[in-house]
């Protein structure tokens, strides 16, 4: 015996509902499942080749130099090839869904109008029971379909999203520090530290002491861990073994926000943001005056340069700072040093990209610094290193 309600029949709903099912459910799992990592591989060779192709373009003055066009241009044709591919698969799958979805509906509004004429012939239904189930029905596929469409155009916003939390997931190095009482500097040491990239060790047992309001310089070849140390002692990395310490309290049991406050660090490879010459050195105190910033960079012998330019210290450095020579990068560098004015001062080859004349001058203005604060100086050049009160090898001091 049949069941009815009102008007309607109780399959016409078990009908609508396996509509939905189908085509909201079961559809969008099938196509996720064919597609798999699909665009996860998608969203990785996206990446790879915007970062291919930025590292082309930076690199394009040795490229057009030693004839390495043509090879540059094949990888970046292979790489775009295979990403062409992959979107070429993705497309074929979102084709593949939007057909299923399509013929799914076709197929259950076929299937609902036979069921209402077979209903409505029998005298199980009224004519209403017939024309309103079918326009609700045929009229009801709009959130439905985008259901149906989330197993394809979802797989783009999965990866990206999952690149995004493995970023966030990821832990860092280093750990940032606070609650623990502020200090004041007078003087560091290192005491028997050990640090390795990987297998590769670069200090064993290394002991270093740095006394309060000295220039001291480290010299050593390639590799062999100066500028890793000046790097320790920022807490962009962590010792392995042994302990760096300031005014005799190791960098571990230090605030992150005093010891920022604390050292001041430069290295030869100096980053400048696409704003102006007047905020990038500003980023090193953001409450600097326009005086202040002058002072500084008159220590780093660039004030004069700078005035030269048609508008100062407003003038845009391009990207990456591509309107400056290296030495003029350099020299900006040194002026956020002396700007930032802590009382320990890293400086990793300060002078590398300067020539006799400005490294004079600003070797004359760090020997005036050292009243007021500790230098740990790197560098190759000898005449650099005649403004140290100390000068030590860095094989000499560690266990080789």
């Amino acid at each position: 015996m049949c069941i009815v309600i009102g008007s309607f029949h109780w399959s016409m709903g078990l009908l609508a509902f396996l509509a939905y099912l189908s085509i909201g459910v079961f559809l969008p799992l099938w196509i996720s499942g064919h597609s798999g990592s699909l665009g996860e591989e998608l969203r990785r060779q996206s990446g790879e080749l915007a970062a291919h192709m930025l590292e082309s373009i930076r690199g394009i003055d040795d490229t057009l130099q030693f004839r390495g066009g043509d090879q540059r241009l094949r990888e970046i044709t292979n790489r775009t090839k295979e990403l062409s591919e992959k979107q070429g698969e993705l497309s074929r799958l979102t084709g593949i869904n939007l057909a299923l979805s399509n013929s799914l509906i076709l197929f259950f509004d076929i299937c609902m109008l036979i069921l209402c004429v077979f209903l409505y012939r029998e005298g199980l239904v009224a004519f209403d029971g017939v024309v309103i189930p079918l326009i609700a029905l045929m009229s009801s596929y709009g959130p439905v379909t985008a259901l149906s469409a989330l197993g394809t155009t979802l797989q783009n916003t999965i990866a990206s999203g999952a690149r995004v939390l493995a970023i966030i997931d990821e832990m860092p190095e280093v750990e940032e520090i606070s609650g623990q009482p502020e200090i004041e500097f007078h003087g560091a040491r290192a005491e028997h530290v050990q640090f390795s990239y990987g297998g590769n060790q670069v200090l064993r047992d290394f002991s270093f002491s740095i006394p309060e309001n000295r220039i001291l310089g480290i010299i050593g070849k390639s590799g062999c861990g100066k500028s890793t140390f000046l790097k320790l002692f920022m807490r962009f990395w962590k010792a392995d073994q042994g302990e760096l310490l300031i005014t005799d309290r190791s960098i571990e049991r230090v605030n992150t926000a005093d010891l920022r406050e604390l050292e001041g660090y430069m290295t030869q490879d100096t980053v400048l943001f696409q704003d102006t010459i007047a905020n990038n050195i500003r980023i090193a105190k953001l409450d600097a005056t326009q005086e202040e910033i002058r002072e500084a960079c008159r220590k780093a012998s660039i004030d004069e340069f700078i005035q030269t330019l048609p508008e100062g210290y407003e003038t845009q450095v391009g990207e990456l700072g591509s309107t400056l020579s290296g030495g003029e990068r350099q020299r900006i560098g040194l002026a956020r040093a002396f700007l930032h004015n802590a009382p320990f001062l890293l400086l990793d080859e300060p002078t590398s990209n300067l020539d006799s004349l400005n490294e004079a001058i600003v070797l004359k203005s760090l020997g005036k610094e050292k009243e007021n604060r500790t230098i740990l100086l790197v560098s190759h050049r000898q005449s650099t290193m005649r403004i140290a009160d100390e000068t030590y090898r860095m094989e000499s001091l560690q266990s080789l």
